[in-house]
């Protein structure tokens, strides 16, 4: 919301300060013609009588003289405050800080349950590609360089600060790192490790690819407005050539392509959304293709489930690109077209501030809550040592460890939080 404008007997005539026209004892006035020495309206039934020598002039009517308006002394900053509507972050959409916040949501509970159908229901990856695709086309209306240098700002160093934490841990359980450690500088490869810490670092593909795509985002939107429509559709064609023409080399650079090309779709997608592209389009097209790459995708998924076991997404890339894509198309879509943006959110505090803390924390949450999952193991069977907690207590649920890893991820949260504050160029605080 805007902050409103307020001043002194607005609307009162022609001075806003001190105005008659609000007085009603004025209104009546006679308007005089000095040019003519004569009054005009309304005393027109009363003409005066032929001046007895051409430069006479009748008096003026006389009018008392007008009472000062009452001075009202400006208000205080209290006051002020007070009748000011509460401030909103500026560009802050609800519907997308929203997604992103189920997004992170569902990711804590797979690494939680391991639910092959949560990618299916979410697409929890597909979708945080989509919203950052549509911010980094935002952000490109500044020079590039300059938008780049502030996207790596924010992102390393909170990724060094976790980092330190997780690199000292494997060298203390004997990982001899190579000249690979670069990476966890800057993680433009998968940063090496050891398996002991292996549940923790490998989440890094994200911010790899996450990289990769933001240093690409200058190009990619230069081709993207040349021919939008063709390019988001064959956006889809490089997973395609992967899959089936040329199998890319099993390491750093082949997993990199793999991610890049997986999930390229609904990068370009936010740019689509941010200029306008998919309000332009029919929605009876929009529904069509969303439909059929969903199918697409299910059906690849459910008929291969014999190369990895299972029809889980993140398994099978070519499966999980044309899932998201159908379903990241949906939902920006229909933000597009029917205008959604959860302002209604605001009026519940208490999630609207739920909602602001996962968005302001998105990296701390993602970087740690492998992390806080890993350490509810221990915690947890610290509480069999407690009978009243052996009785009381689901100890053997998932659902009991999945509550216990919010609740580390809360302190995370709170102590190593502050990092993106720092990052940000903000004052640091323990929530936003």
């Amino acid at each position: 919301m805007s902050w409103e404008q307020q001043g002194y007997w607005q609307g009162q005539g022609y001075d806003q300060q001190y105005g008659y026209s609000g007085y009603p004892e004025y209104t009546q006035q006679p308007y005089v013609d000095h040019a003519q020495g004569v009054p005009e309206a309304p005393y027109p039934e009363a003409p005066y009588p032929e001046a007895p020598y051409p430069d006479a002039a009748y008096p003026l009517p006389v009018v008392e003289p007008e009472p000062e308006p009452p001075v009202t002394a400006p208000p205080t900053d209290a006051e002020a405050e007070e009748e000011k509507p509460p401030p909103r972050p500026p560009g802050r959409d609800r519907y997308f800080d929203t997604l992103r916040a189920v997004a992170l949501i569902r990711v804590v509970a797979y690494h939680t349950f391991g639910w092959a159908w949560a990618g299916m229901v979410f697409p929890s990856m597909g979708i945080m590609f989509g919203l950052a695709g549509t911010l980094m086309a935002k952000s490109l209306e500044r020079p590039a360089a300059k938008v780049i240098r502030s996207r790596l700002r924010r992102l390393l160093p909170p990724f060094w600060f976790w980092g330190v934490f997780v690199v000292l841990a494997m060298l203390v359980h004997d990982w001899m790192p190579g000249w690979q450690i670069v990476y966890w500088i800057v993680p433009l490869g998968d940063p090496p490790g050891n398996a002991w810490g292996e549940q923790a670092w490998e989440i890094l593909w994200y911010l790899r690819t996450y990289l990769w795509f933001v240093l690409l985002s200058p190009v990619l939107l230069r081709v993207f407005r040349l021919s939008p429509v063709p390019v988001l559709l064959l956006s889809l064609a490089p997973i395609v050539v992967l899959q089936f023409l040329w199998e890319p080399p099993d390491d750093r650079l082949g997993s990199a392509l793999t991610d890049l090309a997986t999930f390229l779709f609904c990068w370009i997608l936010g740019f689509a959304h941010r200029d306008g592209v998919l309000e332009r389009l029919r929605p009876a097209a929009v529904v069509l293709l969303s439909l059929a790459a969903l199918g697409f995708g299910g059906w690849y998924a459910f008929t291969h489930q014999g190369e990895t076991g299972s029809y889980d997404l993140d398994d099978i890339p070519l499966a999980q690109a044309f899932w998201s894509a159908g379903y990241v198309l949906l939902l920006m879509w229909a933000k597009s077209y029917f205008g959604i943006d959860f302002a209604w959110l605001t009026r519940f505090r208490r999630t609207d501030r739920v909602v602001t803390i996962f968005n302001s924390r998105a990296v701390t949450i993602y970087l740690w809550h492998e992390i806080a999952l890993i350490l509810a193991v221990p915690l947890i069977d610290r509480f069999w040592n407690v009978p009243a907690f052996e009785k009381w207590l689901p100890l053997e649920s998932q659902w009991f460890m999945f509550g216990i890893g919010w609740i580390l991820i809360a302190v995370f949260v709170l102590l190593c939080g502050w990092v993106e504050d720092v990052a940000g160029k903000k004052k640091p605080r323990l929530l936003p």
